[in-house]
């Protein structure tokens, strides 16, 4: 079940240099690598039906190419913002942080743009 003080992170891999094919053989990487951390409560592919019962209906609904969702604790979203700048420092992405019952968007194509974003995302947490 969620927890509603965790906090819900969607990584969208934006990398134009990627071909789709390319970023569903990155995100499929990071979303297995995700799973065998213990920091993240959660993770999954985001569909494109949000509706379980939808899903279930038509087997073959397919992934939304590049996207992923995470579900953190407070105590390990830095963690989870170190561990996706090792991996994705240099390619563009997508963050959208939920938090409290706040949004943020941020982007980034590049170590330092990541390094900032990640600054951002802490400040917002911690607000």
């Amino acid at each position: 079940m969620t927890d509603a003080s965790n906090i819900q992170v969607i990584l969208a891999l934006t990398e134009p240099s990627l071909d789709d094919e390319e970023r569903e053989d990155e995100i499929q990487n990071l979303l297995q690598q995700l799973r065998k951390l213990d920091e993240v409560e959660r993770v999954e592919r985001i569909f494109n039906s949000h509706s379980t019962e939808d899903r279930a209906k038509s087997a073959g609904a397919a992934a939304l190419i590049g996207l992923l969702q995470a579900e953190v604790s407070v105590n390990n979203f830095k963690g989870l913002l170190n561990f996706l700048s090792s991996r994705l420092g240099n390619k563009a992405i997508e963050l959208e942080i939920e938090a409290n019952g706040k949004k943020l968007k941020v982007k980034a194509s590049s170590q330092q743009e990541l390094r900032d974003a990640i600054q951002i995302a802490q400040e917002f947490i911690n607000s």
